[in-house]
């Protein structure tokens, strides 16, 4: 059994993410999964002429619009994340679709997932005029978007939210956040300032490596309906059959994301006790040079806890850095419970060399996502895998 993080109320209601679209189920127990793209029209001789809305759609017109299962995996995701809801046909997606609602005169953006990089750079293809980009630690100008991923991938390291919104803000900008790898009931960025929050709803929301998802959540209905606007007229909207895997994934979120994350804290700390290239608890000495956890961070120089950011628990997700690059290219594959894959979030523990699907990212660098396995078994699995990369290796000297 993991040891016990930080003591914490419960706030992600089972009852939530099981009966949050009540209002749109029909007789079926199990949502029906919507394959059309286009539906009959009302016989107006037999329905009174209404407005179409899109955020409580009585009937559907288009699924570019909406469909009876996104809107629904959209109300519950909207009930979690105290906010309005959106999906996206992937992390990315949501990502650009940001970018074209904000308008920003600059981005401020430091170090986190490339991807997210890539899709600022694409952005500024379509302008006419420049896009500077500028560091989070740099001095903000209106207009300024802040790009705040938190905890950062891949390391699992916690910033500061309301330090940059109060920062960026006071400058007559707006803050984004990346809240990826601290889904509730780990964060809920809204508390500290953020202005839009965004999820990967690939990763956690899906939970089962089998959807690919991008979700942002608004403060209000009204920027809601703007970025409904934005995803309908960019033709990004969440796929049928994926919009159902959200909304069954979404039913076991509070059973998930706690489990993996009390599961991580307990590796993150054991591992940390090798670190420095010390033998530990059956790790061999000289193999583990660098850990990376929000838990180990401490209190910064500015008095921030991540403790009290991440009120619901730890990030299930964080790194390791070894001492060598080879001991980093075996480690993946002498493992017998993590899969040596890319991507996070799934109930599977999955480990990657990061460098594999991060060009920029240290060869050495070793990224961890926790499943849902026995916490003592996947440190079993982790202990016999640095003692027989450390024997290789030595057998080859």
């Amino acid at each position: 059994m993991a040891p016990k993080a930080q003591v914490t109320k419960p706030t992600l209601s089972g009852s939530d993410l099981v009966h949050a679209d009540d209002e749109f189920h029909g007789p079926e127990v199990a949502p029906s999964i919507s394959v059309s793209t286009t539906f009959r029209a009302a016989n107006p001789l037999e329905v009174p002429k209404e407005e179409f809305d899109t955020w409580n759609p009585t009937r559907h017109l288009y699924s570019r619009y909406t469909q009876n299962v996104s809107t629904r995996a959209e109300r519950v995701l909207s009930k979690i994340n105290d906010g309005y809801a959106i999906t996206f046909s992937s992390g990315l997606a949501a990502s650009y679709a940001a970018l074209v609602y904000f308008k920003p005169k600059r981005v401020a953006i430091t170090a986190g997932y490339h991807g997210c990089h890539a899709t600022i750079d694409v952005y500024k293809r379509s302008r006419n005029a420049e896009l500077p980009i500028i560091g989070i630690d740099d001095d903000f100008q209106p207009g300024d978007l802040c790009w705040l991923e938190t905890p950062l991938n891949p390391t699992g390291e916690a910033r500061d939210i309301k330090y940059y919104a109060d920062k960026v803000h006071a400058a007559g900008g707006w803050l984004l956040v990346d809240s990826t790898f601290a889904p509730p009931p780990i964060q809920y960025p809204f508390k500290w300032g953020a202005d839009i929050v965004m999820h990967s709803g690939t990763k956690y929301f899906g939970g089962h490596s089998d959807l690919l998802c991008g979700v942002l959540v608004a403060r209000t209905l009204e920027q809601w309906k703007e970025l409904w606007h934005v995803r309908t007229f960019l033709g990004n909207p969440l796929g049928s059959f994926e919009a159902w895997l959200l909304l069954r994934s979404l039913r076991t979120l509070h059973l998930r994301v706690p489990r993996q994350s009390e599961s991580a804290f307990g590796l993150a700390q054991w591992l940390a006790q090798a670190a420095g290239g010390k033998a530990a608890d059956g790790i061999p000495a000289g193999v583990i040079d660098k850990v990376w956890h929000s838990s180990l961070q401490g209190v910064d120089a500015r008095g921030f806890d991540p403790r009290s950011q991440l009120e619901g628990g730890w990030n299930p997700t964080f790194a390791i850095l070894l001492t060598n690059e080879k001991y980093a290219a075996l480690l993946p594959h002498s493992l017998k419970l993590f899969i040596p894959a890319t991507s996070l979030g799934g109930v599977e523990s999955l480990i990657e060399q990061r460098v594999h699907s991060d060009p920029g990212a240290d060869p050495r660098l070793i990224r961890i996502s926790v499943g849902v396995e026995d916490f003592e078994d996947l440190k079993d699995d982790l202990r016999k895998a640095f003692q027989e990369i450390a024997k290789s290796l030595k057998a080859k000297l």
